[in-house]
């Protein structure tokens, strides 16, 4: 089998790809018959590529990195020079990979994926079981995705086709799937009738910097919440699928995608924020405005915030609060089910105020960890009886299972790719059914000439998102 990384030399690879191949071989997950080539328009022999990608595991590694491994890895990589984007490109590929089984990772701009299908039906490297993996972003709305994706399937079978959002390669988001639907425990109460709302946090210290050419053409809103926040959405709300076969999870998924109520111009100013960043102090630094790292003017979002409806009846009347921001106050990927308070506290004085509704908080990083709020009894004596105090019920993945290295999202995505599993892939009508969502969004936004609120880069984003969920009773969890 061969794995060819098409922009072999660029970032993506060199940060991710090429680091959890090396440790899918180092726990002995790399079959003896899987070769890596790298392929890119940069003239390199296989030595200079060697070199790069040793440079780059060391540096991703650390301490993880082991010399006898990569030893043993590099044998298994191999380079060609070559533009896939022209057919004499694919058939030096050809040449070098003849009939062998083929996995095509394209870590490379969506707009050249046409050119390159083409040169590789062209050359007769696109039939079974040959597969292509896709980076996002799969266009900038929905013409242009369905452009790219029409362009994918005149040369690979949509079984054939791997979408990839590293989000769901992410330890947390998996578990999150076991602790719906391994646990008898949380079905039951997984409905509006216990649940108040739901939120939903994609927090980023970083700026743009040297992306903004890219970000300023996309935004916050096309470029996370798209896709991941979205796939988050949808793993949150899904109903039970009837196994974990790839279609019975996708399935379910689009269900999601397409029960959300839309959002027009009528209630757009009150149900999502815009913002974007000026000057501040982001992560103990003095950090510049999002226009000076573009040097111009621009209205480009690099904060979202949005109340959404999920249209069923599971989730009836239930708010899902979305919020994803460049330079915030912390990095945090979070998901918090907000439960309902008790009917009626039976505590009477000081007790009874302390009831507090119970909260399941899973975190997705920086830390890996499933925490539930429980009340609880604070020990001692107190004149009126109960005095009372949450309590938190952790499944942390460092304490429960050690602290060991922490898996790169794509080693397990790049293991199933290999397997042939694409459950946690997106298929064709999740991109279509979340595009026409998010283009709904992008329509009402220019109808009611929604503009963008600034706020502090170090903040936790404009003031005018808290007035958005305060006014419907609620508070972002902080």
């Amino acid at each position: 089998m061969k794995i060819v990384i098409v922009g072999g030399t660029g970032d993506l690879s060199r940060r991710m790809l090429l680091p959890a191949l090396y440790f899918l071989d180092a726990d002995g997950l790399l079959g003896p018959e899987v070769e890596v080539i790298g392929l890119s328009r940069q003239v390199l022999d296989r030595d200079g590529f060697r070199d790069m990608a040793h440079a780059a595991l060391k540096e991703r590694g650390g301490e993880h990195f082991d010399e006898a491994v990569w030893k043993r890895f590099s044998e298994r990589i191999d380079y060609i020079p070559a533009d896939l984007a022209h057919v004499q490109g694919a058939e030096a590929l050809k040449a070098r990979i003849g009939g062998a089984e083929t996995i095509f990772y394209l870590s490379v701009s969506p707009s050249l994926f046409d050119g390159i299908c083409v040169s590789l039906k062209a050359a007769g490297l696109t039939e079974a079981p040959n597969r292509i993996v896709l980076e996002k972003p799969i266009g900038r709305d929905g013409p242009s995705s369905a452009a790219i994706n029409g362009a994918v399937a005149q040369a690979f079978a949509e079984d054939r086709t791997y979408r990839i959002d590293h989000y769901l390669g992410k330890e947390t988001v998996q578990n999150l799937i076991a602790l719906r639907f391994a646990n008898a425990l949380f079905e039951p109460l997984w409905t509006g009738r216990s649940i108040d709302h739901v939120q939903i946090t994609v927090a980023e210290t970083e700026g743009v910097g040297d992306r903004w050419p890219y970000y300023n053409d996309y935004g916050a809103l096309r470029d996370m919440l798209q896709n991941h926040m979205l796939q988050l959405l949808c793993l949150v709300a899904m109903e039970p699928p009837a196994s974990l076969d790839p279609d019975s999870v996708r399935n379910e998924k689009v269900k999601i995608l397409r029960s959300l109520r839309p959002i027009g111009p009528g209630e757009v100013a009150q149900l999502s924020v815009r913002g974007q960043y000026r000057a501040g102090v982001a992560a103990g630094k003095a950090s510049g405005a999002y226009v000076e790292e573009c040097g111009r003017p621009t209205d480009t979002e690099t904060y979202v915030a949005l109340c959404a409806h999920i249209d069923n009846w599971r989730w009836a009347g239930v708010p899902f609060f979305m919020r994803t921001g460049k330079r915030m106050v912390e990095k945090r990927t979070q998901i918090v089910i907000q439960f309902k308070p008790v009917p009626h506290s039976i505590f009477p004085g000081a007790g009874g105020g302390d009831v507090l509704a119970n909260k399941l908080v899973i975190d997705l990083q920086p830390d890996e960890d499933i925490s539930l709020l429980l009340m609880n009894k604070t020990p001692g004596l107190d004149r009126d009886g109960f005095r009372l105090s949450p309590l938190p019920l952790s499944l942390s993945l460092a304490t429960a299972f050690g602290g060991g290295r922490r898996r790169i999202a794509y080693e397990r995505l790049l293991l199933d790719v290999i397997h042939n599993n694409s459950t946690l892939f997106v298929r064709r009508d999740e991109v279509e059914a979340s595009w026409a969502w998010i283009d709904g969004i992008r329509a009402a936004w220019a109808d009611a000439a929604v503009t963008c609120r600034p706020y502090d880069a170090g903040s936790w984003g404009p003031v005018a998102a808290y007035n958005m969920i305060a006014q419907l009773g609620r508070s972002w969890n902080e």
